[in-house]
């Protein structure tokens, strides 16, 4: 490993030689995108994997996010969570809508349910939560919330292929569910997103909006944009499917030696992921307590150091962005937990290919510096 930089994911890549067919495939089909072969096969083989009653596939996650906003025709105010990447709420203001923050969670830093009703008001329409790193939000305080008052629920799940609660995929919640196929993700199409839905009627809908809104070539019923996947990023989905239960079980093992090496260091506490039935171990945060004798980003640095790159994952909070900041919601008054978190956490490595030899040397490097007897090394 002398030399070699280390960063938080890596794409996880089948052999070259398995792709050839089905690039020759397309060529020979000359269909590159509008919901070829490739892309319907992979709707279907992932509806049947997840456990999900419909998908429509998408170019990303971000536009993915924006048409399901569009799809359920939400309106006015969403309650929404700090602690994320900022496509959450980006996705918001693209669609002329307010964000509202609200705090999170200190033990999942998930959007905390009990601060969800006190944030509703005439103007509210819709609750967006994130099942923050792929662990589940409460779905049944926040379904229960939407109910009383009314309003829609869209999970903006892109950290949460595969995982699973006691009733089965997570996806199956809320009115909608966005998944993020982006390189870094566990299952990957280089670039790529869905949206999962309940029903064939909201699957028509988001399968117009997607394709400009035609509903056949001289009829156009909605204002709807480009977010269709190509055929190449297809197949490369269903070739990705094929090792998709070897990627996981190699995640797991490595996210059960950070664990277990990382105990008993004082003042590094793991995330619990006692919530999730199935988990993907999609990211592996660490959060760096006062206790420790560096700070977050003092350790963030030490590692740059030694060629380990961890990401401050989720840092800084959305609400702290020029053009949130204005917000009343966005105060770091209103977000205690999410600001703390925000100064803590810390994502190390973690991809299928990831050596254990990397693993011990990450967490002998983080062990070291907690007692002072770190000595720098470029061989990480």
């Amino acid at each position: 490993m002398k030399n070699e930089k280390i960063y938080v994911t890596k794409p996880s890549l089948p052999p070259l030689e398995e792709f050839i067919p089905s690039l020759e495939a397309i060529w020979n089909n000359r269909v590159l995108t509008n919901g070829g072969p490739f892309h319907q096969q992979l709707e279907q083989e992932l509806c049947n994997h997840l456990g999900v009653k419909h998908i429509s596939l998408f170019s990303n996650a971000t536009v993915a996010l924006l048409t399901a906003l569009q799809a359920l025709r939400v309106t006015g105010e969403v309650i929404t969570t700090p602690y994320s990447f900022v496509a959450t709420s980006h996705s918001l203001l693209w669609n002329g809508l307010k964000p509202v923050f609200v705090d999170i969670d200190p033990v999942t830093l998930n959007v905390d349910p009990a601060k969800i009703e006190a944030a509703i008001t005439q103007q509210t329409t819709a609750i967006m939560p994130v099942h923050c790193y792929g662990h589940p939000c409460d779905v049944d305080a926040i379904q229960k919330i939407a109910d009383l008052y009314n309003l829609k629920v869209i999970y903006d799940a892109a950290h949460s292929f595969g995982v699973e609660d006691e009733r089965g995929s997570i996806l199956n919640h809320g009115d909608l569910s966005i998944l993020s196929f982006h390189a870094t993700k566990v299952f990957n199409t280089f670039e790529g997103g869905a949206i999962i839905c309940p029903d064939v009627k909201t699957k028509t809908r988001i399968d117009q909006l997607k394709n400009f809104g035609y509903v056949d070539e001289v009829t156009v019923v909605a204002p709807g944009t480009n977010g269709k996947m190509s055929e190449f990023n297809a197949a490369l989905g269903l070739l990705q499917l094929k090792y998709i239960k070897l990627a996981l079980e190699r995640r797991g093992l490595i996210d059960g030696a950070y664990r277990e090496r990382l105990r008993g260091v004082a003042g590094i506490e793991c995330l619990d992921r006692s919530g999730e039935t199935v988990s993907n171990f999609s990211y592996f945060p660490i959060l760096v307590r006062p206790d420790y004798p560096i700070s977050r980003d003092g350790l963030y640095e030490r590692l740059k150091e030694n060629s380990i790159h961890p990401r401050r994952y989720f840092y800084p909070l959305i609400s702290s962005f020029s053009m949130y900041r204005s917000l009343p919601s966005s105060q770091p008054s209103n977000l205690p937990v999410a600001t703390e978190a925000a100064q803590q956490v810390l994502c190390l490595p973690i991809y299928p290919d990831m050596e254990m030899e990397i693993v011990d040397k990450v967490c002998a490097l983080i062990a070291s510096l907690s007692t002072g007897a770190f000595t720098a090394s470029r061989d990480i």
